[in-house]
């Protein structure tokens, strides 16, 4: 079995009670079988507390009325692991951050930035992100497993991250040259011209493909984008909250940025963009974050063969945290710090990722072309 990490995973350390936040609570936190057996199990003094606590029915630790584990106490801390240790952690417990995607003979392990403490490190983080290899004994088999298919996606990865860490280019031409390589490979992948894909990837490697990626830019210069970006965000409506504050952080954003006319949004975008230019550190952030998504989710095309739509969603999640920093920045008096960004990042995350109904809703939103580009074949 592969096993594969980002180089900054041996960072991570849970800094529990002193997090400004917390990850028991907002969402339920389900109890794996072998772990609830365990459970059922424990005597002593601790016996009912751990009855009282534990939904046995669902399978899930009960919550107060704001949606904290009835093992959270009031200094953030949990009882549960004080009265047992590590040893009391149910897999999800003991798993988090660590976010994991299993395919056959692969495994990838990324941290989540749903995490405080990880979104810190990822947007502290200065220099581009590298993935370690390592290997261990254990192979696990998948039905409908695709290896040659895998093979080529992991192909386009590598090539896409790749460009996104060329900083010689703004990441506006790294982000249209990653889409347009997966526009390309979907269209290859519907006429079943699986092959042809590695010349796609090839492609996109190539100054040719930059300089398209900039005469697309010109023609798209006296083009108003506003009206796209209200409408990608007003999806963020249709996902279910995990907690109320983030519908209230949408409706500040949306009167923010959206509040009065399309030309009033554009004037907002290029004084951010200006404020941008002067603060370097923004667009490493962007590239941190484009690389975390597109790791994380583009080899799961290999089970839908949904390419396009695995990119547009790694350029969506960015797209929306890149909404809520122009709104804060607004609010702020166009002034915005690190620990604001990295907050904004956080809180989507937990919304998003911590949700298979969010998670599904985006990427059926994500099948619809909300960024074409060019008609295939466009590069040559």
């Amino acid at each position: 079995m592969l096993y594969t990490i980002p180089d900054y995973y041996k960072e991570f350390q849970c800094i529990a009670d002193k997090c400004e936040d917390t990850c028991c609570a907002g969402w339920q936190i389900v109890i794996d079988k072998k772990t609830l057996k365990k459970y059922k199990q424990i005597k002593g003094s601790f016996r009912g507390r751990m009855f009282r606590s534990i939904n046995w029915f669902t399978g899930t630790f009960r919550q107060d009325k704001e949606k904290r584990c009835a093992f959270l106490n009031e200094r953030n801390l949990c009882d549960l692991y004080l009265s047992q240790g590590e040893e009391g952690f149910c897999k999800t417990c003991r798993n988090y951050p660590r976010h994991i995607e299993e395919f056959e003979g692969v495994r990838e392990i990324t941290l989540s930035i749903s995490c405080p403490e990880v979104a810190r490190i990822l947007m502290e983080r200065k220099t581009p992100v590298t993935f370690l290899t390592y290997e261990k004994e254990g192979e696990e088999e998948y039905d409908d497993f695709d290896p040659f298919f895998f093979s080529i996606l992991e192909d386009a990865r590598k090539e896409m991250i790749s460009i996104l860490q060329n900083r010689s280019i703004s990441i506006q031409i790294r982000t249209i040259l990653i889409l347009g390589m997966a526009h390309d490979m979907q269209g290859r992948i519907k006429r079943q011209e699986m092959f042809d894909c590695f010349s796609v990837i090839e492609k996109y490697g190539k100054e040719t493909a930059e300089n398209f990626a900039k005469q697309y830019i010109e023609t798209q210069k006296n083009k108003q984008k506003g009206l796209l970006e209200r409408k990608l965000f007003e999806k963020l409506y249709d996902l279910e909250f995990l907690r109320e504050d983030w519908n209230i952080l949408l409706q500040e954003t949306e009167a923010l940025l959206y509040g009065k006319t399309e030309d009033a949004y554009m004037e907002i975008e290029r004084n951010f963009v200006i404020w941008k230019s002067e603060n370097p550190e923004v667009e490493i952030c962007m590239e941190q974050l484009l690389v975390y998504f597109l790791f994380t989710y583009f080899p799961g095309a290999v089970y839908d063969g949904e390419v396009y739509a695995k990119v547009q969603m790694s350029i969506f999640c960015v797209c929306m945290i890149y909404q809520l920093w122009m709104a804060r920045w607004l609010k702020n008096e166009k002034m915005l710090d690190k620990e604001e960004m990295t907050d904004l990042v956080y809180r989507f995350s937990r919304e998003l990722e911590h949700s298979d109904k969010n998670l599904k809703i985006i990427e059926q939103v994500m099948e619809k072309k909300w960024f074409l580009l060019c008609s295939d074949d466009g590069l040559r």
